[in-house]
């Protein structure tokens, strides 16, 4: 049987039984508080379960592992700022956002404020950046059926895109937060699984020497000693002064982002307490802590077992090729062929779990903050909100299908850096304001979320990610203006900076509602009734 036959068969296995996931969860979801938060039913590990598997995503599995093997030492980066970053939303955002909302981000910030701008603002901002995060995973997915199937057309990985796009939709609206939330701990379940015998596989090659692992992997790349040094591929002396402050921007957009990413922060409403929300996150960062340090042995035994091909620019399709390299290496060609299938699907479940995330989120926050609140004025039913949410969720799927199919040729990881630079320019300045700022008012967190957003997007069109580079979106045009691939060192800024001269440019203050949400935040006392007045 064949390494493509063999994947597809272990890849439908999947399919229906995350079908079979949502069918029951479908059946068991019949309230709002059913669709967006699961119930509030699921414990702290099942929530850090499925923390970790919405967080796991083809970035980390194919685009980091890629981006390793391609530039060593400073494709490990992305690994450490996307482990750093749960440090920030452990200490800053989890517990509170968990005890302050209902369902969404908006839910926080509209409390002690005019709902309907502010929601407004959150909702665009949410559904802008689940579809930055959503390109990545519909291009990992393109990438990984071209590599199994040995598809090498553009209309072939198109289609997989539409594909996979459908059966994210399916999952988003049958199965809503509880279906999503199963799906999730079961890919999470998979992926530690499948990381941790290739990580184990390749030590055993190098009789578990690391060092001999790190050498065999810089004799392979052909770039000697630099590729175990900084300065490969970010911050070199080619780039100048521009490279290294990029290096920089990448770094505070991987860190900070995490805080302010939609898909995220809705996993703290599913658990019925505070404490198990911190409890969600820790278990969240000891699985996303060792997922990581195994990227660690996938990125380096790429380098050092596998010659990515020339038509795979950005790497993503370096860990399945390791897959079958060292099943080969101790099992033969069966044993190649059966690791290919199993990591294939693996991936496969990864990109369908986290774009199934992604789209409940987006379409949560447009039928909860936008329908419900802003355009019926609170008068909606929960059942007119569920069924806007399940048809935003077409709308929001069809537009990443589109997307996607634009950007491939991007390195997955460098677009979910994307969307940490605008989740941290748009939404982290307000949530932190809303929190812990008294004075924070209406026009400082409208101003917070479309300052940050709009100059986040801004400085994104006119540099070299959409135009004048060789993997730039538009191909054949050049009207960038500055070379700063990730804004954030920019954008994050001025998104704190226009919150704060929002505010004190208004009069607005409610002391009474300042002091309402910092008791509820820190006591969660009110968590679950309205969250305005």
């Amino acid at each position: 049987m064949s390494s493509s036959t063999l994947s597809t068969i272990l890849f439908l296995t999947f399919v229906a039984a995350t079908l079979g996931i949502t069918f029951w969860a479908s059946r068991n979801t019949k309230t709002a508080a059913d669709y967006y938060a699961g119930g509030r039913s699921f414990t702290g590990v099942q929530n850090g379960l499925a923390i970790g598997g919405d967080y796991m995503s083809a970035a980390s599995f194919l685009g980091i592992a890629g981006m390793i093997a391609l530039s060593g030492y400073d494709g490990f980066l992305y690994s450490i700022g996307f482990l750093v970053a749960w440090l920030v939303a452990l200490l800053l955002v989890a517990e509170l956002m968990r005890n302050s909302g209902k369902f969404t981000m908006a839910d926080v910030l509209a409390f002690r404020m005019s709902p309907r701008p502010v929601r407004t603002a959150a909702g665009v901002s949410t559904i802008v950046v689940s579809i930055f995060y959503l390109l990545a995973q519909m291009v990992g997915a393109g990438a990984l059926v071209g590599l199994l199937l040995g598809i090498t057309s553009a209309e072939a990985k198109n289609w997989t895109i539409v594909a996979v796009g459908a059966l994210m939709i399916v999952y988003v609206v049958f199965g809503g937060m509880k279906g999503t939330t199963w799906v999730q701990i079961v890919k999470a379940v998979l992926l530690m699984g499948g990381a941790a015998l290739i990580t184990v596989l390749v030590l055993a090659k190098y009789n578990f020497n690391l060092s001999a692992l790190l050498g065999a992997a810089t004799e392979a790349s052909g770039k000697g000693a630099a590729f175990l040094e900084p300065g490969l591929k970010y911050g070199t002396e080619a780039q100048g002064l521009m490279g290294k402050i990029d290096l920089i921007s990448l770094g505070l957009a991987l860190v900070l982002g995490t805080a302010g990413l939609p898909h995220i922060l809705i996993r703290f409403y599913t658990v019925p307490t505070a404490k198990d929300a911190r409890k969600s996150v820790l278990w969240g960062i000891g699985i996303i802590g060792t997922f990581y340090l195994l990227t660690l042995v996938l990125g380096f035994g790429a380098a050092a077992l596998v010659k990515i091909p020339a038509t795979d620019t950005a790497g993503n399709t370096a860990a399945p090729q390791l897959a079958a390299a060292i099943g080969e290496n101790f099992f033969g060609s069966v044993g190649g062929t059966v690791l290919l299938a199993l990591i294939g699907a693996v991936a496969f479940a990864t990109i369908l779990a986290v774009v199934a995330g992604l789209t409940l989120a987006s379409s949560s926050s447009f039928a909860h903050d936008l329908y419900a609140h802003v355009f019926k004025k609170g008068t909606a039913t929960e059942r007119e909100e569920v069924v806007v949410a399940r048809v935003s969720a077409l709308v929001i799927g069809a537009a990443a299908i589109g997307l996607g199919i634009l950007a491939q040729g991007q390195n997955v990881a460098f677009l979910v850096a994307l969307a940490f630079a605008v989740a941290a320019s748009g939404n982290l300045p307000a949530i932190l304001y809303s929190l812990f700022w008294k004075r924070f008012n209406t026009a400082g967190a409208v101003a917070s979320i479309y300052g940050g957003l709009i100059s986040c997007l801004i400085l994104v069109v006119f540099s070299p990610v959409v135009s004048g580079s060789k993997t730039a979106l538009i191909k054949g045009a050049d009207f960038h203006i500055w070379n700063l691939s990730n804004p954030g060192i920019i954008s994050i800024p001025l998104g704190f900076f226009f919150g704060w001269l929002g505010t004190v440019l208004s009069k607005e203050y409610n002391a009474a509602k300042y002091a309402e949400i910092e008791v509820r935040s820190l006591t969660g006392v009110g968590a679950e009734k309205a969250t305005e007045h």
